[in-house]
């Protein structure tokens, strides 16, 4: 019998690669085992409010009983410790594990909490991020929950599509503002969820009224034969940075608790 060929180099490499990615998504789904449901929060473009609506949604859950954990998955310009105001650092259990840091009920993972200054800039080329977005997940001890609710960076690029790759989420919310441009980029967001074969839960129209007018992301929405699942309004105290606004407002608070109810009854059918 003839003896097998020995691999060259490159096909050692090569195999050793695979068995490097091999563990690393068995190790990201034993990470991702005591997860219920995971949420993407997701905008085809910046500044439309993804971590305003991912941190107030989340909050909204804890109120009502929801196990609840944020993973900021914006690498380059994480807001969720800013946004919630969390200084301390992740602690480690027994396996080495980190385990995140939380406030008013909400356990948050972020690169914030491994920035040295707050206003550095991050500059990583895709690998990196793909790279930072696997550790957080696979090295974090996320316990028991309900929702993971994961604010995914901007746009169609590499690092949201390594999110979407990685983490094998349950479904989208997509978050737009009422302008017509943001409706666009929104659209193209969607348009590569369901080209990843991914789930869409539906729209938010956030910051609405006002200045902003209203109504092109809903209409973006019904265009797509999809639901909106809350409308945000524009309100002056969320220039508070100090108190979350769904525990101060009670139009917030409201507009908040339909979009909890609508993922509610979405994930229920999963």
């Amino acid at each position: 019998m003839a003896e097998p060929r020995k691999l060259t180099p490159a096909e050692e490499a090569r195999l050793a690669q695979v068995r490097d990615q091999f563990k690393q998504k068995q190790a990201i789904s034993n990470s991702l085992n005591s997860i219920k449901y995971r949420i993407g929060v997701y905008s085809g473009k910046g500044g439309v409010g993804k971590t305003t609506v991912t941190t107030n949604l989340a909050l909204t859950l804890a109120k009502h009983g929801r196990k609840v954990a944020i993973l900021d998955c914006d690498i380059d310009c994480p807001n969720v410790t800013r946004v919630l105001r969390i200084s301390e650092r992740p602690g480690a259990d027994n396996e080495g594990k980190m385990i995140p840091p939380s406030k008013h009920g909400v356990s948050v993972m972020s690169m914030g909490f491994f920035q040295e200054n707050e206003d550095e800039a991050i500059v990583w080329r895709g690998p990196m991020i793909h790279n930072a977005i696997n550790q957080f997940i696979s090295k974090t001890n996320w316990g028991d929950i309900d929702y993971l609710i994961c604010d995914l960076p901007p746009g169609t690029s590499d690092a949201p599509l390594t999110v979407m790759q990685t983490l094998n989420l349950d479904g989208f919310i997509v978050v737009s503002t009422p302008q017509e441009l943001a409706a666009l980029d929104a659209k193209r967001s969607i348009n590569m969820i369901k080209k990843l074969n991914l789930k869409v839960f539906g729209v938010v129209e956030n910051m609405t009224g006002g200045i902003f007018g209203k109504g092109a992301a809903i209409e973006m929405a019904e265009e797509l034969e999809l639901p909106v699942l809350s409308e945000i309004s524009l309100l002056s105290d969320y220039s508070d940075s100090f108190d979350p606004v769904v525990h101060t407002n009670d139009t917030s608070e409201k507009e908040f608790e339909r979009l909890m109810k609508n993922l509610d009854s979405i994930t229920s059918q999963l």
